[in-house]
């Protein structure tokens, strides 16, 4: 039996990065050497720590500033975050008339069919209805164009942990983000640019990608005791066909962030498109991916534990040498390249 207890390890507040770098590329690089000791680069040395012939895999999704702030009719303040549509997103911001999981806050006041009120927005309603438990609620949204409206009052859904605000939006953005539709950055991909990407391409190193939409699971903790009991949420997700014949020839796949690692795993277990709830976590089989370079996650998170499926229980050894030389911890902060081959 496995306990989320297990991995949990002290983060002072100190360490979480309320803002990201100027330079994107400039972010402290832990680098995973098995037994022997890490060592301290940063993530503009990528290049050099990849080899010609290497598959880098970045997900290529687009986070949606969903979170809206409404009132009901009776006056009270509600918060709506749009967690996915029932369906493609394009599709979805593009009609008149769509329907969301959503989490709703306090949901449990809003009463099935409520309507909500977006002061000085006409273009917009939102009706709340089913309820789906731990705070998510199904929505339906009419606007004649969804996407200009979240523009105009929608906010980016920064974590709960950053207190700052952020003086650009776009910064909570990838270079290459494309795919629109989730609730939470892949902030691995975060460090990387557009002239680090030419760098690994002109050494041989590819570049390809992979769309999961970011969900719930990015905003909730843990909340069971036993790993057995913990469900996943469900996230869409699809690898597309250049990606899937890169991946055929890669020598190593290196997978930027644990979204990128979650569909690539998924991929080979249920197909190239459809949406996954895959838990990974001990003993798991690794079928596709080699090397992972994913951020410092929050204790007790299924982040963690997917990091512990990839390299075992030196993770902790990591966080600590990482904790002590005042590496930035959490979405804004610095990264580290894990190898699950490393010995």
């Amino acid at each position: 039996m496995a306990l989320i207890s297990e991995f949990d390890y002290p983060l002072p507040a100190d360490h979480i990065a309320q803002v990201p770098l100027a330079d994107r590329s400039a972010s402290k690089l832990l680098v995973d050497r098995g037994t022997a000791a890490p060592e301290h680069r940063t993530v503009a040395d990528l290049p050099s720590l990849l080899r010609e012939g290497d598959l880098l895999v970045v997900n290529d999704t687009r986070v949606l500033p969903a979170r809206i702030f409404a009132r009901r009719t009776t006056g009270g303040r509600t918060e709506v975050l749009l967690l996915q549509p029932d369906g493609p997103a394009a599709t979805a911001l593009a009609s008149p008339r769509s329907v969301w999981e959503a989490l709703v806050k306090p949901s449990r006041k809003v009463e099935s069919g409520t309507q909500l009120e977006i002061e000085g927005e006409s273009d917009l309603t939102i009706t709340v209805t089913d309820d789906l438990g731990e705070g998510r609620r199904r929505v339906i949204i009419e606007s004649e164009d969804l996407d200009a409206a979240l523009a105009r009052i929608g906010n980016m859904p920064l974590p709960p942990y950053i207190t700052t605000a952020l003086a650009e939006p776009e910064r909570y953005q990838t270079i290459y983000a494309d795919q629109p539709g989730s609730a939470a950055a892949p902030t691995a991909g975060l460090h990387l640019t557009a002239p680090l990407l030419d760098e690994l391409r002109s050494r041989g190193v590819g570049v390809a990608t992979v769309d999961l939409i970011v969900g719930l699971d990015t905003f909730r903790p843990v909340q069971v005791e036993d790993l057995d009991d913990h469900r996943m949420h469900s996230e869409r997700y699809h690898i597309p066909d250049d990606t899937l014949s890169a991946l055929e020839t890669a020598a190593r796949v290196v997978a930027v962030g644990t979204t990128t690692v979650r569909a690539l795993e998924s991929s080979v277990r249920r197909g190239p498109t459809g949406s996954t709830d895959l838990f990974i976590r001990r003993p798991f089989d690794f079928a596709v991916v080699d090397l992972m370079m994913t951020n410092f996650h929050m204790p007790k998170s299924t982040l963690l534990v997917m990091i512990d499926a990839f390299i075992g229980s030196r993770w902790r050894s990591l966080y600590e040498q990482a904790l002590d030389a005042d590496y930035r911890f959490l979405s804004f902060g610095d990264a580290m390249l894990l190898d699950r081959h490393a010995r």
